[in-house]
Protein backbone atom coordinates (compact mmCIF):
# COMPACT_ATOMS: atom_id res chain seq x y z
CA UNK A 1 0.00 0.00 0.00
CA UNK A 2 1.16 3.67 -0.67
CA UNK A 3 2.58 5.23 2.68
CA UNK A 4 2.16 8.49 1.09
CA UNK A 5 -1.71 8.06 1.28
CA UNK A 6 -4.56 8.44 3.81
CA UNK A 7 -5.72 5.00 2.75
CA UNK A 8 -4.01 3.24 5.54
CA UNK A 9 -5.68 4.90 8.11
CA UNK A 10 -8.93 3.68 10.80
CA UNK A 11 -10.62 6.45 12.11
CA UNK A 12 -13.68 6.14 14.26
CA UNK A 13 -17.60 6.96 13.61
CA UNK A 14 -19.27 8.89 16.10
CA UNK A 15 -20.65 5.59 17.58
CA UNK A 16 -17.22 4.15 17.87
CA UNK A 17 -17.46 1.92 15.04
CA UNK A 18 -13.99 1.82 12.93
CA UNK A 19 -13.97 3.03 9.54
CA UNK A 20 -11.06 2.68 6.97
CA UNK A 21 -10.18 5.34 4.78
CA UNK A 22 -9.90 3.00 1.67
CA UNK A 23 -13.54 3.20 1.83
CA UNK A 24 -13.15 6.79 0.29
CA UNK A 25 -10.61 5.74 -2.62
CA UNK A 26 -11.35 7.52 -5.90
CA UNK A 27 -13.13 10.36 -4.26
CA UNK A 28 -11.60 13.85 -3.99
CA UNK A 29 -11.62 14.69 -0.11
CA UNK A 30 -12.27 17.95 2.27
CA UNK A 31 -10.78 16.85 5.75
CA UNK A 32 -11.56 19.52 8.42
CA UNK A 33 -11.09 19.49 12.13
CA UNK A 34 -14.41 21.00 13.51
CA UNK A 35 -15.55 22.03 16.93
CA UNK A 36 -19.49 23.19 17.53
CA UNK A 37 -18.38 26.53 19.62
CA UNK A 38 -15.70 28.03 17.56
CA UNK A 39 -16.64 31.44 15.75
CA UNK A 40 -16.34 29.30 12.84
CA UNK A 41 -18.69 26.96 13.15
CA UNK A 42 -21.05 28.63 10.87
CA UNK A 43 -18.63 27.07 8.10
CA UNK A 44 -20.28 24.14 8.34
CA UNK A 45 -23.35 25.29 6.73
CA UNK A 46 -20.64 26.46 3.80
CA UNK A 47 -19.08 23.14 3.98
CA UNK A 48 -22.94 21.55 3.48
CA UNK A 49 -23.21 23.84 0.51
CA UNK A 50 -19.79 22.96 -0.98
CA UNK A 51 -20.99 19.45 -1.12
CA UNK A 52 -24.46 19.95 -1.88
CA UNK A 53 -22.95 21.87 -4.66
CA UNK A 54 -20.34 18.89 -5.92
CA UNK A 55 -23.14 16.26 -4.82
CA UNK A 56 -22.68 13.20 -7.28
CA UNK A 57 -19.14 13.91 -8.27
CA UNK A 58 -17.15 11.79 -6.78
CA UNK A 59 -16.22 14.35 -4.03
CA UNK A 60 -16.67 14.00 0.06
CA UNK A 61 -16.35 15.99 2.85
CA UNK A 62 -15.00 14.52 5.97
CA UNK A 63 -15.03 16.46 9.41
CA UNK A 64 -13.07 15.53 12.64
CA UNK A 65 -14.12 17.37 15.35
CA UNK A 66 -11.90 18.81 18.15
CA UNK A 67 -11.46 20.27 21.62
CA UNK A 68 -7.73 20.83 20.89
CA UNK A 69 -8.35 24.76 20.26
CA UNK A 70 -9.85 26.74 23.03
CA UNK A 71 -12.03 24.10 24.66
CA UNK A 72 -14.59 24.50 21.48
CA UNK A 73 -16.05 20.86 21.72
CA UNK A 74 -17.59 20.20 24.48
CA UNK A 75 -20.31 17.64 22.88
CA UNK A 76 -19.25 13.92 22.34
CA UNK A 77 -20.60 11.09 20.51
CA UNK A 78 -23.42 11.25 18.75
CA UNK A 79 -24.35 14.72 20.35
CA UNK A 80 -21.49 16.08 17.88
CA UNK A 81 -23.75 14.78 15.01
CA UNK A 82 -26.93 15.71 15.75
CA UNK A 83 -25.65 19.45 16.60
CA UNK A 84 -24.12 19.51 13.18
CA UNK A 85 -27.45 18.55 11.27
CA UNK A 86 -30.32 20.24 13.22
CA UNK A 87 -28.36 23.67 13.04
CA UNK A 88 -26.44 23.45 9.66
CA UNK A 89 -27.89 20.66 7.94
CA UNK A 90 -24.99 19.26 7.30
CA UNK A 91 -24.96 15.94 5.61
CA UNK A 92 -21.42 14.98 5.23
CA UNK A 93 -19.69 11.93 7.42
CA UNK A 94 -18.57 13.66 10.77
CA UNK A 95 -16.70 11.76 12.70
CA UNK A 96 -15.79 10.74 16.72
CA UNK A 97 -14.45 13.33 18.56
CA UNK A 98 -9.81 13.64 18.39
CA UNK A 99 -6.90 15.32 18.66
CA UNK A 100 -5.36 16.77 15.88
CA UNK A 101 -2.21 18.80 16.88
CA UNK A 102 0.72 18.23 19.59
CA UNK A 103 2.40 14.47 19.94
CA UNK A 104 -1.19 12.96 20.83
CA UNK A 105 -2.87 13.86 17.84
CA UNK A 106 -4.72 10.94 15.51
CA UNK A 107 -2.23 9.87 13.47
CA UNK A 108 -4.16 10.77 10.53
CA UNK A 109 -3.51 14.39 11.42
CA UNK A 110 -0.13 13.74 12.34
CA UNK A 111 0.48 12.55 8.58
CA UNK A 112 -1.61 15.39 7.31
CA UNK A 113 0.18 17.79 9.36
CA UNK A 114 4.14 16.52 8.58
CA UNK A 115 5.32 16.95 4.91
CA UNK A 116 8.04 14.32 6.25
CA UNK A 117 5.25 12.01 6.26
CA UNK A 118 2.80 12.85 3.01
CA UNK A 119 5.49 13.82 0.96
CA UNK A 120 3.90 17.29 -0.58
CA UNK A 121 2.67 19.72 2.48
CA UNK A 122 3.78 20.88 5.64
CA UNK A 123 0.94 22.42 7.86
CA UNK A 124 -0.35 22.07 11.19
CA UNK A 125 -3.45 23.21 12.11
CA UNK A 126 -3.51 26.11 13.90
CA UNK A 127 -7.14 26.42 15.06
CA UNK A 128 -10.69 24.83 14.45
CA UNK A 129 -11.53 24.56 10.31
CA UNK A 130 -8.35 24.01 9.19
CA UNK A 131 -8.79 22.28 5.56
CA UNK A 132 -6.95 19.89 4.07
CA UNK A 133 -7.93 18.74 0.60
CA UNK A 134 -6.75 15.09 -0.98
CA UNK A 135 -6.78 13.81 -4.33
CA UNK A 136 -8.32 10.42 -5.64
CA UNK A 137 -5.41 8.74 -5.11
CA UNK A 138 -5.12 9.36 -1.23
CA UNK A 139 -2.43 12.13 -1.81
CA UNK A 140 -3.20 15.66 0.35
CA UNK A 141 -2.65 17.86 -2.47
CA UNK A 142 -3.45 21.29 -0.51
CA UNK A 143 -4.21 23.23 2.79
CA UNK A 144 -6.38 26.07 3.46
CA UNK A 145 -6.54 27.57 6.67
CA UNK A 146 -9.52 28.34 9.13
CA UNK A 147 -10.24 32.14 7.99
CA UNK A 148 -10.78 30.49 4.03
CA UNK A 149 -14.02 29.57 3.57
CA UNK A 150 -15.11 26.45 2.10
CA UNK A 151 -17.54 28.00 -0.94
CA UNK A 152 -14.49 30.26 -1.56
CA UNK A 153 -13.45 30.29 -5.12
CA UNK A 154 -10.15 29.44 -4.88
CA UNK A 155 -11.65 25.76 -2.90
CA UNK A 156 -13.70 25.12 -5.63
CA UNK A 157 -11.32 25.94 -8.51
CA UNK A 158 -9.23 22.83 -6.70
CA UNK A 159 -11.89 20.82 -6.38
CA UNK A 160 -12.85 20.56 -9.65
CA UNK A 161 -9.66 20.81 -10.99
CA UNK A 162 -8.67 17.11 -8.95
CA UNK A 163 -12.49 16.07 -9.98
CA UNK A 164 -11.19 16.18 -14.21
CA UNK A 165 -8.33 14.11 -13.53
CA UNK A 166 -9.09 10.74 -14.90
CA UNK A 167 -9.16 8.16 -11.95
CA UNK A 168 -7.38 5.83 -14.66
CA UNK A 169 -4.53 8.16 -15.06
CA UNK A 170 -3.52 7.88 -11.27
CA UNK A 171 -3.99 4.50 -11.18
CA UNK A 172 -1.49 3.82 -14.54
CA UNK A 173 0.07 6.61 -14.38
Amino acid sequence: MDDQSIYRFSVQKLNGEEVDLSNYRNKVLLIVNTASQCGFTPQLKQLEDLRHEFEGQDFEILAFPSNDFGGQEPLDGNSIGKFCKINFGAHFPVFGKMQVKGPQAHPLFKFLSSKKENGRIQSAPKWNFHKYLVDRSGHVQDFFYPFTKPTSAKIKKKISDLLSVDVALLQHG
